[in-house]
């Protein structure tokens, strides 16, 4: 059954779902930017909304056991006491949008800005696992993401599993199975989130990005500290005045073990190398922004 707003997620529409029946092998990875778009689809959800549903996208593995969400969309949908109606035209051409620029990127499932799970959400999951627009053969993922204040962030990722008292009740009932996640991110974008966590402490909400000599300096006064962290713990064990801990020690031993065994004057060379190439391509940098300067002002002028 079709309507205006897309479709109305009846049982009879549930064809060739995949039910997982092994849960323990799957993993989850996360970016933290798929969790910044959801909190930002979350704030702008229309009044009386319980909650915002969208699309997962990303990578899976050959063997279907570790799946890496990358992106993801909105998805318009109402619901009420008895159905749920889910814009699918919307979501088949976002996604048809989405393969243009990222061809690589498929469907792993949805998500939705609440952590409670009902009938619903067993439509829904049914309809993400389905064949013929959803993640069949593989599981699709549900992920529940919550914000509070004062809690911060909860997130939690799902696969369905069969349950039911007759096969008929297959396609719209499931049993949702936690399974293991992780949020993981490269350097540069902890980098990022470290310049953006800055603003939490303003009054005005703003911070302003450092310069590379004072992010090289920061850097190192960061390294430092550490360092004397790692010093101070390991003489303490060695005083008696805390108790070892095996797994910090062999962590410990194999950081010092793979670390190259290098002159103090080499590495100071090789410290004033990248100095200086780093006051390169500020002063490269600086050149041109010189020169877009005075083109536009020749522009401006002719």
């Amino acid at each position: 059954m079709v309507s205006e707003m897309g479709i109305l997620l009846y049982p009879e529409k549930l064809t060739g779902s995949y039910i997982s029946p092994i849960f323990n092998t799957v993993n989850v990875v996360l970016d933290p930017i798929v969790l910044f778009l959801i909190l930002d689809h979350s704030l702008r959800r229309n009044h009386g909304q319980d909650r915002v549903i969208g699309t997962l996208l990303g990578i899976r593995s050959e063997d279907g056991s570790e799946i890496e969400i990358r992106n993801c969309f909105v998805v318009p949908h109402n619901e009420n006491q008895d159905q749920v109606e889910v814009d699918m035209e919307y979501h088949k051409t976002m996604y048809d949008l989405h393969r243009k620029t990222n061809p690589h990127e498929v469907v792993v499932g949805w998500f939705a800005t609440i952590s409670q799970l009902n009938t619903f959400s067993a439509l829904i999951q049914n309809f993400y696992s389905s064949s013929s627009d959803g993640t069949y053969p593989f599981p699709a993922v549900h992920l529940t993401v919550s914000f509070d204040f004062k809690a911060g962030i909860n997130c939690k990722t799902y696969i369905s599993s069969a349950v039911g008292v007759t096969s008929e009740r297959t396609v719209d009932s499931c049993l949702f199975l936690p399974i293991p996640h992780e949020i993981r991110y490269y350097d540069f974008e902890r980098n990022g989130f470290d310049s953006i966590l800055k603003a939490k402490n303003e009054e005005s909400r703003k911070t302003s990005i450092l310069a590379d000599m004072d992010n090289l300096e920061q850097s190192i006064e960061k390294i430092l500290s550490i360092l004397k962290k790692v010093k101070k713990y390991v003489e303490n064990v060695m005083d008696g005045k805390n108790r070892s801990n095996p797994a910090v020690i062999r962590f410990l031993m194999d950081n010092v073990n793979v670390s190259p065994n290098i002159d103090m004057l080499d590495v100071e060379k090789m410290f004033n190398n990248h100095l200086q190439d780093v006051l390169m391509l500020v002063c490269l940098v600086n050149i041109i922004h010189i020169q877009l300067d005075i083109a536009n002002r020749l522009v401006a002028l002719v």
